[in-house]
């Protein structure tokens, strides 16, 4: 949904409902009254023109179902509805409850519109389920990654589980092909690691001191001649962790187009790996609102495991070469 400049209103008051729960009264302004001075919103708050069930507030605040929210005369921003997302193909629900869903997420999908896509995963669900007021990504996917991808229902829940993925209570494993014979059965990789733009504008990262603590566990799973399946498990959640820690340990992910190997990918692609091979495979955490434990597997992609089928494949025919 596109905004445009709006009108100023009069004095409005908001009954907070179960999609707005549990959001901190600054985001929940800020979203309201987009195109506004985040500096505005923030003085309308601190002098009392905001008040939550008659009092002040401090910006921090999280609402609760049936607070009711005061808001002074503010522009608002009115939204200009673009074309709606196409529905397309249902995409395959793995859970669902009242609170959240988790999908599998097909490869060569954005999770959201934007930089060049006019729409993505979420955009494609609220087409689908028009029903739902509130959906929202919990977690991000690269484009070229497939697998298990979180999305909330309600915004209590959603605020749970940005909680649980910045306190690492959230455990997310993927499955990942590297070029090379990975030998070590269990490797902790801590590389610090710093987001920057290249000089086309394009974002990029690095492994650098200057960079962010980073944190991914790599199993061995499977290993060939050339190549190594690994299990990584996500201690953090930076911008290409898994990508970025691989190739700076001298295994490039096969099929990486920003940080693998290039001559390798082409030769892969006409192999038959025509994607990168990463899969968001396991998901692990305490429901955010019952705390129930939930745990979900999400197999390797058909182009992915006939590729594993012809590594195997191969292998056993070059050991029968050599018995005989």
């Amino acid at each position: 949904m596109m905004m445009t400049e709006g009108k100023a209103i009069a004095v409005r008051h908001e009954r907070i409902d179960e999609t707005a729960a549990g959001q901190r009264i600054d985001n929940f302004l800020l979203r309201l009254a987009k195109g506004v001075p985040k500096s505005h919103v923030y003085r309308i708050l601190r002098s009392g023109e905001v008040r939550v069930n008659g009092g002040r507030v401090q910006a921090t605040y999280r609402l609760a179902v049936g607070d009711e929210v005061r808001i002074p005369p503010i522009r608002i921003a009115e939204p200009v509805r673009s074309a709606p997302a196409p529905a397309g193909k249902p995409l395959p629900v793995v859970y669902e409850d009242d609170a959240l869903m988790v999908i599998d997420k097909p490869a060569g999908k954005a999770v959201h519109g934007g930089s060049g896509v006019s729409y993505g995963v979420i955009e494609q669900l609220r087409a689908q389920r028009p029903e739902l007021r509130m959906l929202e990504l919990a977690h991000r996917l690269d484009r070229e990654t497939s697998g298990l991808l979180i999305v909330a229902k309600k915004r209590s829940a959603l605020t749970v589980l940005h909680d649980m993925m910045r306190e690492s209570r959230m455990e997310k494993r993927y499955l990942a092909l590297v070029a090379g014979r990975w030998s070590n059965p269990l490797q902790h990789v801590k590389a610090p690691l710093h987001k920057y733009l290249t000089a086309e504008g394009e974002r990029r990262v690095r492994v650098s001191e200057e960079g962010k603590p980073s944190h991914s566990i790599v199993r061995l799973v499977k290993r060939w001649a050339d190549y190594s399946l690994v299990e990584v498990e996500l201690r953090s959640g930076r911008t290409h962790q898994i990508r970025v820690h691989l190739t700076h340990l001298g295994f490039p992910l096969c099929g990486d187009d920003k940080y693998g190997d290039f001559a390798l990918n082409k030769r892969l692609e006409g192999e038959g790996l025509k994607r990168m091979f990463l899969h968001a495979a396991k998901l692990s955490f305490a429901h955010p609102l019952s705390g129930e434990r939930l745990s979900f597997e999400a197999k390797l992609p058909a182009e992915l495991q006939d590729f594993v089928d012809r590594l195997d494949a191969e292998q056993k025919g070059s050991q029968g070469k050599r018995n005989g």
